[in-house]
């Protein structure tokens, strides 16, 4: 898991083509093959560049006749069951006032073992904004989107609804917690919005 992608790198963003109608077999192949592609784009992102966003983990944002509603939004990964995990960023985040710290001592969590297994993860993504962000504010009211995601000649859009969580939601926990650790500057109170996939629809190019 801790190689990188074997296609050569390039971050083009060509549309996946239409795919004809799959059977649920099919669509939890393609749910375990973009999991399994997230989970390498961030071990490389905490291994190899300081935890910085790779272009694969801030997906475009389209409406579905394909108008642009944002040109990247950052989304973070949450595990199925995350609560034992946000304790632990927790912990990170309330033991020390040092930002560098916090930062380091985040890496090294989320470089050992933390993306080692796709399954553990759940493929409804979250992304962190302002409470008065304009672009939380346009996504809540879409309701449904398509996030189109391209890194190492790999690219994915994928249908999906758009819901805003609740603070004591696990998912608005973890997703705060995570990004606590490496913004020292993170506001007590945020927006939190899910992206639920619609796998029935969505598709991967080249093809898997």
């Amino acid at each position: 898991m801790g190689e990188e992608p074997r296609s050569e790198p390039g971050e083009g963003r060509e549309p996946a083509p239409g795919a004809a109608p799959r059977g649920a077999a099919a669509d939890t192949r393609l749910r375990d093959h973009f999991l399994g592609w997230q989970c390498r784009l961030r071990q490389i992102a905490v291994r190899r560049h300081g935890g910085r966003p790779q272009p694969g983990m801030r997906p475009r944002v389209l409406r579905a006749d394909g108008s642009e509603i944002a040109p990247a939004v950052t989304v973070v990964l949450v595990e199925v069951e995350p609560e034992a995990t946000t304790a632990t960023f927790r912990h990170i985040v309330r033991r020390t006032h040092d930002p560098a710290r916090r930062y380091k001592d985040a890496l090294g969590l989320l470089a050992s073992a933390h993306f080692q297994s796709p399954r553990g993860f759940a493929d409804r993504v979250t992304a962190v904004f302002p409470m008065d962000s304009p672009l939380a504010a346009a996504l809540v009211a879409e309701r449904a989107c398509v996030l189109e995601y391209a890194q190492f000649s790999q690219s994915y859009r994928i249908p999906c609804t758009i819901s805003a969580l609740a603070v004591e939601d696990p998912l608005y926990q973890a997703t705060y917690w995570h990004n606590a650790m490496f913004n020292a500057a993170m506001p007590g109170v945020v927006r939190i919005l899910a992206f639920t996939p619609d796998w029935r629809e969505a598709t991967a190019y080249p093809p898997v």
